[in-house]
């Protein structure tokens, strides 16, 4: 394959409160880095040191970025970039476009290196994959392996804070869906990577960075602009989440709670009035919020013990809260479809039929290589929901070399983005899968 660019309802008896705290608690663990009670706990000293670096940039474009950020302190190149989407989103992503002189293949020009784009999940940006030392985090690992790096980061987050006309407080800037980061966003950064670097890039999605993945390709998008695509922790169905968080949210309705009574169509878990709920919350005799992030992702198996200070310097990132009742949607009713209006009506005019679109996961391309990895104690991405998605992928035609799946029965959620267990377990045979595809 040429390598070059082508081509109402009813509700629970809750309070809004109440539901916002669960809903902070339960969404934000889809994006996966929080410390969970329970892993095996490792010291690493260069995480440690990372503490000093680790200072926010500003939205909209302010503050030093992740460049300057995160990634020049440890002696990488950096390059910030930006792509206008189709709706008027200008979105951020940041290049490593070579390993640090000395590495494996570290130093010199970056001459026909093979791209990779990385996306993150929900309520977090790009800094997720960032978190962790130049020998635990994935960009790091894969610039050093030889590999052209492009980290992406969804509207409305730190770096994607921007829009051509729309002022980022307004309501009609957070008037957006992840469908609609399907139809826009991905294709748009995609397009970005195979203009400047002359190359279809392979692509990394964690969580909802899988599931907009999976979306996107059962339509037919990118699936010809990519050369391939690992899948950790995938997100397809999760019909199959346990955890008491879970199915209050998912019953309860809680994004439409949020978005009707409290008008709220921006979703900070930063912001004051959140973080207050959340505290007080946590403050309740007998409640151990660590023990509550625990039971919600899966019993983590090598968290390092100051990931959760590392993440909490650069403070969970907003969404959408329709994307929120998206995703709410998408546990309640068993089936991955397009945004519900509810009202039929409001879907004929959305759609031109009463119900959503569904997404067909067996529709994906059988040609188009796909490597999927999940853990077995991971209670978001739960096996029996991944066994649903490999069963569709299967009924498309994916077979043989076009389909590798590894199960890793030790890992949860978060192990895949900041685990130091990530490179030995995963990152080197997701390496070894792209080089099948070079």
């Amino acid at each position: 394959m040429s390598t070059a660019c082508h081509g109402v309802r009813g509700f629970f008896s809750i309070s809004a409160a109440a539901m916002t705290i669960v809903v902070t608690t339960a969404v934000v663990l889809l994006s996966g880095p929080q410390l969970a009670a329970g892993a095996r706990v490792l010291i690493n000293h260069a995480e440690l040191r990372r503490r000093d670096i680790a200072t926010a940039g500003g939205g909209g474009g302010g503050g030093d970025g992740a460049c300057a950020t995160a990634v020049a302190p440890f002696g990488y190149p950096c390059e910030e970039h930006e792509v206008t989407t189709q709706d008027g989103y200008i979105l951020g992503l940041q290049r490593i476009p070579r390993g640090r002189i000395g590495g494996v293949t570290g130093g010199g020009a970056a001459a026909a290196r093979q791209p990779v784009l990385l996306q993150h999940g929900v309520l977090v940006d790009g800094m997720t994959w960032l978190l962790g030392s130049p020998e635990e985090s994935l960009p790091y690992i894969l610039a050093d392996q030889g590999f052209d790096v492009w980290i992406a980061n969804n509207r409305g987050t730190r770096w994607s804070s921007r829009h051509v006309s729309l002022d980022p407080k307004s309501r009609s800037y957070w008037n957006w869906s992840w469908d609609d980061i399907v139809v826009n966003d991905m294709p748009a950064i995609v397009d970005y990577v195979c203009s400047h670097t002359g190359q279809k890039p392979h692509y990394v999605g964690h969580s909802m960075g899988t599931l907009v993945a999976l979306a996107a390709f059962s339509e037919g998008r990118m699936v010809d602009k990519l050369k391939s695509a690992a899948l950790l922790s995938p997100v397809a169905y999760l019909s199959h989440i346990t955890t008491p968080i879970g199915v209050v949210l998912a019953k309860a309705f809680a994004g439409e709670l949020i978005s009707d009574l409290l008008g709220i169509a921006e979703f900070n878990p930063a912001s004051p009035q959140v973080s207050n709920l959340v505290r007080t919350f946590c403050r309740k005799p007998g409640m151990n919020c660590y023990d509550l992030l625990t039971s919600f992702t899966g019993k983590n198996y090598c968290l390092n013990n100051s990931a959760a200070d590392i993440f909490l310097k650069y403070e969970p990132q907003p969404t959408s809260t329709k994307t929120l009742i998206h995703l709410a949607q998408t546990v309640r009713d068993g089936v991955l479809t397009k945004y519900d209006y509810v009202m039929p009506d409001a879907n004929v005019a959305r759609y031109g039929q009463a119900d959503p679109p569904a997404y067909d996961m067996a529709a994906i391309p059988a040609w188009f290589p796909i490597f999927l990895s999940y853990g077995g104690r991971d209670s978001l991405s739960d096996p029996a929901d991944v066994a649903l998605l490999l069963d569709d992928l299967r009924r498309g035609g994916h077979a043989g070399d076009r389909l590798t799946v590894q199960y890793l029965p030790q890992l949860a959620h978060a192990d895949f983005v900041i685990g130091v267990c990530a490179k030995d377990l995963v990152y080197n045979d997701v390496i070894s899968f792209f080089r099948r595809f070079h």
